[in-house]
């Protein structure tokens, strides 16, 4: 399709004339059938919910289309209604636009739902099993159309997926404010979201998918990376050389992916059970992982002779990781290192396979006997925990990756606490990420180059790297281990072939870190050293971004943990400051009403406004959280604001006077 086309199509919104019904294509990668919930009075309700995008000539072709959906996959997804045009990353140019803040967020959203970077494309779920752009076509067509349409003194407002509308703003607001699964509290359970989101009410945004911020798997590969050096480093006395360390996870659909390219940047022998073929051979042809071995003894054989050759190489076993982990403790080989990162906290809608089940007999079983799934997956958690339990009995070191791992099998009864009652096994923020990294206001910043062209992409890295290269030279001793792996990484980046759709790029950094690079960004684009703008932007699992008990606030100990005032906050005090577009999403890789998470995105377009907003928004970001985790009083967060108070005096923060634990225990 050519652009004129391309943006005529975007343009007509939702067609006056409905488009032919679409086959569906087995070929594609599609969400798992989800379990029949809704009443036959709901049913209904969810029928009236999706017609009112059509007038009411539409009605009597669509409803019986539409319920036929609904019953056959759950939800309903309105897929005669997906665009002819391919969805991909283009020049912010190419997209028909009144404000080119709006064009490079139709690119963003393009991305997310890029075939090679989205899960489930036709379902519109970027990751995680349901993290979702949109709940179905209609929507993405209406939003396409007001971005479009609308100008910098307008702002789009967006319900869980669904357009609201268009409403005046001004230059300085948002152009976009995106709220997914904002539920009342006591209605945030698992079946509260199957009900919701059937009705077409909600929707699970996860975190970056949500947010139009996806950058494919290289978004979690370099904290990966950092997590397995850093995991390496507490069992090797600090060593970076991993050579023939063995490495065992589980999960290469969506962000777990980026596992096996982590274990070969970390230097390791590295093992990625996956049970879906179609997402262990799509990572495979993308060169995200190695090898694939669907037999154990041939596993067991090639582990050994890499372990003996101190080989770095990533393996998929394809099938179910608790035969791995069942068949390595039985055979007595040592593994070094050990987590999972399937997505648990969907764990009775495709996020866990069972073992002893093939992947259809799941995906039936789940739609058609969800209780008796139920039972399998907690049965499956019991033998999971118990042969890692054995492995780490040998000496491997495991940590929760921020899944609901523990969570969950500590509720299918597993053998995963304690005596004190508190989990036998770390979450990696506990005993990596936060100490490392987020006290002292490192996080997943990244940026996107909205022209698509790699070339702009390979003057993006080279300027990052000078311009960390320059501050590493003035940076105290506390933070010199954190800009030397980002000064790695970001060298090695463009090597390692981490680019999957967007020409976009993740590197942790802290606020100075940050401002430095985007304002070095801005200059370049203002000069032409770079060919159109930059999108930034971070993960929403940074220092700030996110309140989640059981993954990026566990090394919270002052028991704030399970509140949410910092996640809020950051949103509202980004979209004051500057920020393109801000979303704030309940749930995201730990579970619905399980955590509260907000992202952003901010355009860069060389002007001396995007230079205001830039200094300004980038330095509340970050420092938000780091305030937060000094008040709770962690050390690494204490020396960060207080550095960060020198660097700014408009900055002035409560710290925390702290207390003799001898003088409180005496009291007891």
């Amino acid at each position: 399709m050519d652009t004129q086309a391309f943006q005529a199509a975007i343009l007509e919104g939702i067609p006056e004339v409905l488009p032919a019904p679409k086959a569906y294509e087995p070929n594609i990668n599609h969400a798992p059938k989800r379990k029949e919930i809704l009443t036959e009075e709901e049913k209904k309700l969810a029928l009236k919910n999706a017609l009112r995008y059509f007038p009411e000539k539409d009605h009597a072709e669509l409803a019986p289309e539409f319920l036929e959906e609904l019953n056959t996959y759950g939800r309903i997804y309105m897929y005669r209604l997906r665009p002819d045009y391919e969805m991909k990353a283009r020049h912010l140019d190419q997209f028909p636009h009144q404000s080119r803040q709006a064009a490079a967020i139709m690119l963003m959203i393009q991305n997310n739902l890029d075939y090679a970077v989205a899960q489930h494309p036709h379902e519109l779920i970027t990751y995680g099993g349901n993290g979702a752009v949109f709940q179905n076509w209609a929507q993405y067509r209406l939003c396409m159309q007001y971005l479009a349409t609308m100008t910098d003194e307008q702002t789009l407002v967006m319900y869980s997926g669904h357009p609201m509308g268009l409403y005046p703003s001004h230059k300085d607001a948002p152009r976009v404010v995106v709220t997914n699964g904002m539920m009342i509290p006591n209605y945030s359970k698992p079946d509260d979201w199957e009900r919701f989101n059937a009705l077409g009410v909600t929707q699970y945004g996860q975190m970056t998918a949500g947010s139009f911020m996806y950058i494919g798997p290289q978004g979690i590969v370099h904290g990966t990376t950092i997590t397995v050096l850093n995991a390496g480093r507490k069992i090797s006395g600090g060593k970076t050389d991993l050579a023939g360390k063995l490495f065992i996870t589980a999960g290469l659909g969506g962000m777990s992916g980026a596992q096996p390219k982590a274990g070969n940047i970390a230097g390791v022998i590295s093992i990625t059970a996956e049970v879906n073929p179609k997402a262990t051979y799509t990572r495979h042809s993308q060169g995200w992982v190695d090898e694939v071995i669907e037999d154990l003894d041939e596993l067991v054989a090639r582990v050994e002779k890499a372990k003996a050759a101190k080989e770095v190489v990533s393996i998929a076993y394809q099938g179910n990781v608790v035969d791995v982990w069942e068949k390595f403790a039985e055979e007595g080989i040592h593994v070094d290192l050990g987590s999972d990162q399937t997505s648990l906290h969907n764990p009775w809608a495709g996020g866990y396979y069972p073992v002893g089940l093939s992947f259809e007999e799941s995906n039936k079983m789940m739609a058609e006997e969800p209780e008796q799934f139920k039972e399998k997956v907690q049965e499956s958690l019991r033998r999971h925990v118990a042969a890692v339990n054995k492995c780490t009995s040998n000496g491997m070191y495991f940590f929760d990756y921020g899944n609901a791992f523990l969570l969950e099998s500590s509720r299918a009864g597993a053998d995963i606490l304690n005596e004190k009652g508190d989990f036998k096994y770390p979450s990696y923020v506990q005993d990596i990420m936060g100490p490392m990294c987020f006290d002292y206001g490192f996080g997943p910043f990244r940026w996107v180059c909205a022209s698509n062209d790699p070339k702009d992409l390979e003057i993006t890295d080279q300027i990052a790297t000078d311009v960390l290269e320059e501050l590493m030279k003035e940076s105290p001793a506390e933070i010199q281990q954190q800009m030397a792996d980002n000064i790695l990484w970001i060298k090695e980046a463009g090597k390692n072939k981490m680019v999957v759709g967007s020409q976009a790029r993740i590197l942790y950094a802290d606020a100075e870190g940050r401002m430095r690079i985007a304002a070095a960004f801005n200059k370049a684009i203002a000069e032409g050293r770079i060919s159109a703008p930059v999108v930034l932007g971070r993960d929403h699992h940074d220092v700030s971004g996110t309140d989640s008990p059981y993954r990026e606030t566990s090394n919270i100990y002052d028991g704030s943990q399970f509140t949410a005032d910092m996640a809020v906050q950051n949103v509202i005090g980004d979209s004051f400051r500057g920020a393109t577009w801000v979303s704030i999403h309940n749930g995201g890789g730990v579970g619905w009403g399980e955590v509260m998470n907000g992202g952003f995105g901010m355009v860069l377009d060389g002007s001396d406004d995007a230079h205001r907003r830039l200094t300004n928004m980038l330095f509340w970001d970050v420092n938000n959280g780091i305030s937060r985790r000094s008040w709770a009083r962690n050390d690494g967060a204490i020396f960060a604001i207080k550095r960060a108070m020198e660097a700014n005096p408009q900055l002035k923060v409560t710290i925390p006077n702290l207390t003799d634990d001898k003088f409180i225990d005496s009291l007891f």
